[in-house]
């Protein structure tokens, strides 16, 4: 899947210079001269997946208010905040509020790729953590409601003797029960079925 750098600064040589830069390394490239411009195509349509290079300071909304509001509105792409010297404590800010990092001006090339190709990186971890909690929603979806009830009390850390108690049921038909459900998750030990249980959703608030 194509990723795309959002570039948001007001400067219009950075800005350029910088997309050419992205573009130049093979990356597909959106800039935007304000945060007002950004949010403005953002209403237009979802903004493409990838993420953003926020200039700290802008006139208008600055990166910390953008990030404030793209919160609010649950975009959730990775920032890469850049700041000019006396903006470092405005960027500590953004980094508190969730941005991936952040480059002082005047950068050197080979340190902004890096920014960025971490940011990229990290999206990629998000979408295969989700690919794997969806596979576990589904390994749990398929198991019995007596055996869901086992699992989430071995989540717990429960032992066979207490949840044959809790349960009305004797020990012996939990370890069949704790039987099917490992060969129903693919799994050979109590801690990897903990871990599928755990991403598939179990002993999590509805």
């Amino acid at each position: 899947m194509d990723r795309v750098v959002h570039v948001v600064d007001d400067d219009t040589a950075v800005r350029r210079s910088l997309a050419m830069l992205l573009r130049s390394t093979g990356h597909q490239v959106e800039t935007y001269a304000s945060a007002e411009a950004i949010l403005l195509a953002a209403e237009d349509a979802p903004l493409a997946q990838g993420c953003i290079v926020l200039d700290v300071r802008m006139p208008g909304m600055d990166g910390l208010s953008l990030m404030e509001v793209l919160s609010r509105r649950e975009i959730h792409l990775p920032v890469v905040i850049v700041t000019g010297h006396g903006d470092i404590p405005l960027a500590v800010r953004a980094m508190r509020a969730g941005a991936l990092d952040f480059v002082e001006k005047p950068y050197a090339e080979e340190r902004i790729l890096g920014a960025v190709g971490s940011a990229l990186s990290s999206l990629r971890e998000v979408d295969r953590r989700k690919q794997l909690g969806l596979q576990a929603q589904a390994k749990v979806g398929a198991l019995s409601p007596r055996e869901r009830e086992v699992l989430a009390a071995l989540v717990e850390g429960k032992a066979n003797k207490v949840i044959g108690f809790e349960l009305g049921i004797s020990p012996r038909t939990v370890e069949v029960h704790r039987a099917n459900l490992m060969e129903k998750l693919g799994v050979r030990s109590l801690p990897e079925a903990v871990r599928i249980g755990l991403a598939g959703g179990i002993g999590q608030p509805a």
